[in-house]
């Protein structure tokens, strides 16, 4: 958690921002973190959490923040108990047959809400900041932003789940909405 100490002072750190759909940065896959690459996740890890915790969010995945590389923050505590995670390049192996209706929004679709229908649990390996090799097994809230956060890596929003219809419907008053701005 030492490589983490800049979460002890987030208010000193400025958040990266975070693009917003139909961004094409957002519809890329993201390239495998490379043991050269890991300076790069260290250095953007201070905005990425600052972004994350302003917005409020639970996770934040480096594409959405302009990053092409496959890792991902996540966040699930409430009341400012910090448990921050670091997944780099994440890769779910198993996921439960029993599937979870659960309403999910997004950072870079902003104020947009949906129900989504995903696996209930999953088996993610991932790599620590240390290059480590990792496997978490978990389900409810942890598991359905782990994938939503995966999707991200593979150039999908969680829009791309809903009918045409209701995703048209979404991105119509999300572009009404920044044009306001």
């Amino acid at each position: 958690m030492e490589a983490l100490s800049f979460l002890n002072d987030l208010d000193s750190v400025t958040p990266t921002p975070i693009l917003v759909a139909p961004h094409p940065v957002l519809s890329r896959k993201a390239a495998r973190v490379q043991p050269s690459d890991l300076p790069q996740v260290r250095a953007a890890l201070p905005g990425m959490f600052a972004a994350m915790y302003r917005a409020p969010g639970i996770g934040l995945a480096a594409p959405q923040v302009g990053i092409g590389l496959r890792f991902m923050i996540i966040d699930i505590t409430e009341n400012d108990a910090r448990r921050p995670r670091i997944f780099i390049n994440p890769e779910i192996t198993s996921f439960s047959d029993e599937e979870a209706v659960t309403e999910e929004g997004c950072l870079s679709v902003p104020n947009q809400y949906a129900e989504v229908i995903r696996p209930e649990r999953v088996t993610v390996k991932y790599q620590n900041l240390d290059g480590q090799d990792e496997e978490l097994e978990t389900d409810g809230l942890l598991a359905i932003c782990i994938q939503h956060e995966i999707d991200h890596l593979d150039g999908i929003l969680f829009v791309d789940h809903l009918s045409k219809l209701k995703r048209n419907m979404l991105l119509r008053k999300l572009a009404k909405e920044q044009r306001g701005k």
